[in-house]
């Protein structure tokens, strides 16, 4: 049967380039458009680069006068050490400084004793391919001291290894997934001219770390002149060529929100070389991920280089090279294949290291397809119908108005959920079957992708246009039957059978925008079961990056809410929160559908989860999760920039939000942003903006606090209370917008804050001086002057353990202590604020605990309670 066409294909001719390759079974790659023209470079055609430097790299080593001392120096200690036969050892070193092309900033750098321990390390593998029975040389050296790194590995070209030592990840992980600013590391890499001795396919790949030296450390904030932020190893050794490619890319990365990337010609010769630019800390794990990709293509590199600058920005330079014999003859040329990496660096900056990254670089699925994957997955985790029939039989039995009934349905659902499909055991399914994967994405493909650049590509039709074209895209039907026939039990069913539901509610995506920050998604929210979610959703959109995954949930087509983004202080807690995120996100959207009932405006909220690894990462993560819903509100206006996306939803949507969370500071940034995106109605995308963008800041006039606190205070004049006297406990601390307001407008006697780092107590009352100075500083009750407790007070922190209270208590945990110390009997008070707090804290049971017959049975005074009078309880850790 013909394959499905292609949403808005027309039959083309087969380019005599591609077509041999585009058949070959081994490797699948998937459609993205491509075009000649590089984002961000100004350039109709790439430019032709001349061959300068050291081997045509653009850098040239400053010469090391005092190597030919040192070489006699390292052949008197290899001689004294006694290892290497002597009639060896001028050969053994002359190789090393002739033969592998180490240029002289190593030799310069590195002191004779260390250098004789690499040449013994490089022998000693010798020695041990001698006694192989396959005579296979491998070499495994790694040194690394404060301020700079060596490591050297045997390496076949075009080859992504998996079970060695893997240097490049090593090199990710240690030092440029740490680079910060004025502090940082450059990489040097490149691959030996000749095979290594007995092994034709085999070279040496070599990495050298340094740490930067920056002319100017602390330059301004829009400084790009690399003259003033280069490293002076660097400002040394590029040509002035380089460092002029090098300085038109950071102009135009510090405009950008995603990576620049830009690609030349080298004169005289078929290698291409390929300049990326990003902001550091964008895309942590970046230069490893790279290798993977252009293994894919058949490819290999000759050079690399990573540079960082003091402005915050690192630009890579890889020198690409095809594949020679048989093993290039199965690759698609490098004349056209550098357009498809040119178009995936983009997707891979959204996501460097997927969950599928092992079937990536081992050739098994494409980078789309496992960043596909990867997106499902995280769909799935949140969305497996995991309840089952039964539950649902068990619910339409009981009572919901029953609040006992309610609270057993509650806590089932949390533990079947929790318990049935683990994110790991989902990936582990996926992981199984990637036969199922590719089917299932070319059906997703063949739906949202767009063949946009029309007959004036000077290589249509792309490498993966034909794939599309050559593989049957199934129809729902033929896709169930497969899984069917496939998968070898029921879980496995379920977990490959809603990467269809994914596909057919997928209205829109940015997932082939030529350049994107993060891979976002509108969807249709019927596929949610009204059992569990009985309003139905007006809008959805899931956000996926490289840090973070986020929900924009709302229930009606103009509706407005805040965006908060969540943290967690553990991996436990990260877990926690993100079962509960979608749930969460759900209630608070539903909530202020309820709250927004006397305005226009319906109800909204979008809830941003951090990757437990990326705690400091909220900015970056929110300003990619807003950039990527922009690609869907807004048409594109830029061709190869912003191209035109499938639309099924087929109508115009505009989103309106607000800060929350962690986001009150980044409010601005989003402002101005889609001012710079084009977006019409930028002025009234966020509210709590500062008054020069037309705004009033939440978080400074303490907006949700003033309208909450007038309840706070008509309880008090309906019951005749005196502020001064009522005690107090607060939840959320005084480094948060909510806790530190409600300090400030407050004249309550505390006796006890829980916030993020631990607990204070005090039932004589806590010195109101002191809590001002932390509110006005927003900072935790972990600064709190200790001195000011009196002799029953005290101050639990989540990491304590063991610790004695005044009544004689012991804490074993200050974590589990923090929990649950809004439910202890042994602190009288009479009013309980929640500014913040742990997930679940307040439900159908725990409020039973909290009011009995209207009053807190914990009450100073027994008078009737204005307990919980702020109704912003958490779903979540902390």
């Amino acid at each position: 049967m013909a394959s499905t066409p292609v949403n808005g294909a027309q039959a083309v001719a087969q380019h005599k380039l591609l077509d041999q390759v585009a058949r070959a079974p081994d490797r699948r790659s998937s459609p993205m458009p491509t075009h000649l023209t590089v984002p961000g470079s100004g350039h109709s055609t790439p430019r032709v680069i001349p061959q300068e430097g050291t081997s045509g790299s653009g850098y040239v080593a400053p010469t090391f006068e005092g190597k030919e001392q040192q070489m006699e120096g390292v052949m008197d200690g290899v001689e004294d050490k006694g290892f290497i036969p002597p009639d060896f050892v001028e050969s053994e070193v002359k190789w090393f400084y002739n033969e592998l092309g180490i240029d002289d900033m190593y030799f310069a750098t590195e002191s004779v004793e260390a250098i004789v321990t690499h040449i013994h390390s490089l022998y000693a593998a010798k020695v041990a391919a001698y006694a192989r029975d396959d005579k296979r040389l491998e070499i495994r050296l790694d040194k690394e001291a404060e301020d700079h790194a060596v490591y050297i590995d045997t390496s076949r070209p075009g080859v992504s290894v998996l079970d060695g030592p893997r240097y490049e990840q090593r090199i990710d992980t240690k030092y440029l997934n740490n680079t910060k600013a004025n502090t940082g590391y450059r990489v040097e890499s490149f691959r030996s001219t000749s095979p290594l001795p007995g092994s034709d396919d085999q070279q040496l790949r070599c990495y050298f770390v340094y740490q930067c030296e920056f002319e100017s450390p602390n330059p301004g904030e829009t400084e790009t002149d690399v003259e003033k932020i280069g490293d002076k190893r660097f400002l040394q050794k590029a040509t002035a060529n380089t460092k002029a490619i090098y300085q038109q890319a950071l102009e135009v990365a510090v405009e950008r929100t995603g990576p620049v990337i830009e690609w030349f010609d080298i004169e005289g010769s078929r290698d291409k070389r390929l300049v990326l630019a990003y902001k550091q800390g964008s895309a942590l794990g970046m230069f490893s991920a790279l290798s993977d990709l252009y293994h894919y293509y058949g490819l290999t590199t000759s050079r690399k280089y990573v540079e960082q600058f003091s402005n915050g920005y690192t630009v890579m330079s890889l020198y690409l090279s095809p594949l020679t014999g048989a093993a290039g003859a199965k690759h698609p040329p490098i004349e056209a294949s550098i357009h498809q990496i040119i178009k995936e660096i983009s997707l891979l900056y959204c996501i460097p290291q997927n969950k599928f990254q092992t079937l990536f670089a081992t050739g098994r699925l494409s980078l789309q397809e496992t960043i596909y994957a990867h997106c499902v997955w995280v769909f799935i985790t949140h969305f497996l119908n995991r309840l089952g029939n039964e539950y649902t039989a068990l619910s339409s039995i009981l009572n919901p108005e029953n609040s006992a009934h309610a609270e057993l349905l509650s806590k089932l659902k949390r533990r079947l959920r929790a318990e049935t499909f683990t994110a790991d055991y989902i990936l582990e399914i996926i992981n199984s079957y990637p036969d199922l994967v590719h089917s299932l994405y070319l059906s997703f493909a063949n739906t949202h992708y767009v063949q946009t650049r029309g007959t004036e590509d000077d290589f249509l039709p792309t490498l993966s246009y034909l794939r599309l074209k050559i593989d049957k895209v199934q129809t729902s039907e033929e896709l169930t039957d497969t899984i069917n026939k496939a998968v070898v039990n029921d879980h496995h069913q379920m977990v490959m059978n809603s990467f269809r539901i994914f596909n057919s509610s997928v209205l829109k995506t940015n997932f082939y925008t030529p350049t994107k920050v993060a891979v976002s998604f509108r969807l249709n929210p019927n596929f949610l079961p009204p059992s569990e979610y009985p309003q139905p959703l007006f809008g959805m959109f899931l956000v996926i990056g490289s840090e973070f995954r986020g929900f924009h949930l709302r229930f009606r087509d103009i509706a407005r809410g805040g965006i908060r983004i969540v943290k967690s202080r553990s991996q436990e807690a990260y877990s926690i929160n993100a079962r509960s995120l979608f749930d969460e996100n759900y209630n608070l959207a539903n909530t202020q559908q309820r709250k927004n009932k006397d305005i226009p405006e319906g109800g909204s909220k979008g809830v941003v989860l951090l990757d437990f690894k990326h705690q400091d990462k909220a900015a970056g993560a929110f300003e990619k999760y807003i950039d990527s819903i922009l690609d869907l509100l807004l048409p594109p206006i830029s061709p190869g920039i912003k191209d035109p996306i499938v639309d099924l939803h087929g109508k115009e949507e505009i989103l309106f939000m607000g800060p929350d969370e962690n986001t009150a500071d980044l409010v601005d940034w989003a402002t101005e942003h889609a001012r710079v995106r084009g977006a019409p109605w930028w002025k009234s995308f966020f509210t709590g903006k500062s008054p020069k963008l037309g705004g009033i800041p939440h978080d400074r006039y303490g907006m949700t606090t003033l309208s909450v606190r007038e309840f706070v205070l008509g309880i008090y004049r309906k019951l005749n209370l005196d502020p001064s006297k009522v005690r107090k406990l607060q939840t959320g601390g005084p480094d948060g917008d909510l806790g530190s307001n409600e300090i400030l407008l407050s004249n309550e006697k505390y006796v006890s804050i829980v916030d993020g780092s631990g607990v204070l107590v005090d039932p004589n009352g806590l010195d109101h001086a002191e809590l001002l100075r932390l509110a006005k500083n927003r900072q935790m009750i972990n600064n709190y002057d200790a001195s000011k407790l009196s002799p029953q007070g005290y101050r639990v922190l989540v990491d304590d353990t063991n610790v004695r209270l005044p009544s004689g208590d012991l804490v074993y945990n200050g974590t589990t202590f923090r929990n649950t110390f809004h439910l202890r009997s042994d602190i009288q008070y009479d009013t309980f604020v929640p500014c913040g707090g742990r997930p679940e804290s307040i439900d159908l049971s725990s409020a039973n605990k909290l009011i009995v017959d209207g009053k807190t049975p914990n009450s100073a005074s027994r008078r009737p309670a204005a307990s919980c009078t702020k109704t912003r309880a958490r779903t979540r850790a902390v």
